[in-house]
């Protein structure tokens, strides 16, 4: 089975957020399976020209009523064998930043178009798409006739790509899907993709149930619900390879689950280098976009009462400037108990889940996650909202059973999120208790190994569903 991925951003080549990963991980553990696969993607201002080849190949659009040509790279996942394409235009990718084109629903859509006759011309049997910036793909590719099996991977929801009428009409797609491609007047870029791919699939089972109801479907549930029959959660997995505590030499001291006492070594480093005091209260980490969606609503509503609770505070981040503000504010404030680095640093994001005692993850909704994935690995301990794909990861500790990896709460609140605080607190001061606890963490195997073989179970579904669809 040949099979083409395509992603906006991977890692390490460019990363924004989760999708990075995913996309840098998967295709790895899918060539593992015995897939022949490669990677599609943008070659954006950001990525290093070093270990790429320039192809001489060019591919252009078919469809858009402008052309635009793109010239073919070619460069690997690093310790890996899978190739990775890149399609390069520099006036529409007049940006470093991934996301910062002067025009990027221009661009998406154009990568979209040139992306299809990439595909269409090298025999693919199935082409994943992930998120809107792809979903245009699917329909060139469907509006060309001879087109192979096509699956979109929604990663967020809440992101679509829609834009005003005029993209419709520069897009060169049929009058005839007009409908099925827009919202309202306004192009719709994911919606286009889950209308005309043959499966779709979300980052954890959860997520895929929440999706088709009104509170979390962001306007697509109908389209969703509609679609039930080819919809599948598959939760995302970590590289266990370049996260593993045991070798990670991004932290002071390695250690394992045999050998978790050295945790704490790399807990002093941490204070030290964010400036807090080496004290025995509970380091907490919070690695993310600081914005409404990861819960910093509530924790703005009960940051006094934190702040008199045993625990040290270490954010990494940057976002909306209320919540950087507010942080800032408390650091001032609470110099030995609060440190706030509003910045995007991959090394210290290692360092906090290597050296934090628990992770905050108090989302209103998280399609997968992947945070509380590395923190257990690192024994970490959670605190989530029971959410999308933290509902699927993270079990309750039991102190009676000694089961579970994790705390959390139900309902979106502040009084919510304070409590589990105070439970986890509790067993942190049973030194027995929570050291089950750290080993029920790092034992749990969030690797991709199982999404990986259900990902072929999807692209096998894609091909019969596609088989149907022709006869």
């Amino acid at each position: 089975m040949k099979i083409l991925f395509v992603s906006y951003e991977v890692y390490p080549l460019a990363k924004v957020g989760g999708l990075a990963d995913v996309a840098g991980s998967l295709p790895k553990a899918l060539k593992g399976l015995g897939l022949d696969i490669d990677v599609l993607m943008p070659f954006h201002g950001s990525i290093s020209e070093k270990g790429v080849e320039n192809t001489g190949g060019i591919v252009c659009t078919e469809s858009m009523k402008e052309r635009y040509e793109f010239g073919v790279y070619l460069t690997k996942l690093p310790s890996s064998d899978v190739d990775v394409y890149l399609l390069k235009n520099d006036v529409l990718m007049d940006s470093r930043e991934v996301y910062g084109s002067s025009n990027l629903g221009l661009q998406a859509m154009a990568f979209s178009d040139a992306a299809a006759a990439f595909a269409a011309g090298r025999g693919y049997d199935i082409v994943h798409l992930n998120d809107w910036h792809t979903g245009l793909m699917a329909v060139y590719l469907k509006e060309r006739k001879a087109y192979p099996g096509t699956i979109i991977s929604i990663h967020n929801l809440a992101y679509q790509g829609v834009y005003p009428e005029e993209y419709f009409e520069l897009s060169g797609i049929a009058e005839e899907n007009r409908d099925a491609v827009c919202s309202g007047e306004s192009l719709n870029c994911l919606k286009a993709g889950l209308v005309f791919a043959d499966m779709i699939t979300t980052v954890s089972p959860t997520y895929a149930k929440e999706i088709q109801t009104q509170e979390y479907g962001a306007g697509l549930d109908g389209v969703l619900e509609e679609r039930s029959d080819v919809l599948a959660g598959i939760l995302n997995g970590i590289d266990f390879g370049e996260y593993d505590p045991a070798t990670d030499k991004r932290l002071s001291v390695n250690f394992d689950s045999n050998t978790i006492d050295k945790k704490i070594e790399n807990k002093r480093a941490l204070q030290r280098e964010v400036g807090l005091p080496e004290s025995e209260d509970a380091v907490l980490g919070l690695i993310s976009r600081l914005v409404d969606q990861k819960g910093l609503d509530l924790l703005a509503e009960i940051k006094d009462e934190l702040m008199k609770l045993p625990v040290q505070l270490v954010i990494l981040g940057t976002g909306e400037k209320k919540y950087e503000a507010m942080f800032k504010a408390l650091q001032q404030e609470f110099p030995d108990k609060m440190a706030a680095m509003l910045t995007f640093n991959l090394d210290l994001a290692q360092k906090i889940y290597g050296g934090a005692d628990m992770f905050l993850m108090p989302s209103r909704y998280e399609p997968c996650g992947l945070g509380q994935m590395f923190a257990m690995r690192y024994g970490t301990i959670p605190i989530v909202r029971y959410t999308g794909g933290l509902a699927d990861t993270v079990q309750e500790f039991d102190l009676s059973s000694l089961e579970g990896n994790g705390f959390g709460f139900n309902d979106y609140s502040s009084a919510g999120l304070l409590e589990s605080l105070k439970r986890a607190l509790e067993i942190y001061k049973d030194g027995e208790s929570w050291r089950r606890l750290v080993l029920n963490a790092m034992s749990g195997d969030f690797s991709w190994g199982a999404s990986a073989r259900n990902y072929l179970a999807v692209y096998e579904k894609t091909l019969e569903v596609k088989k149907r669809c022709l006869n």
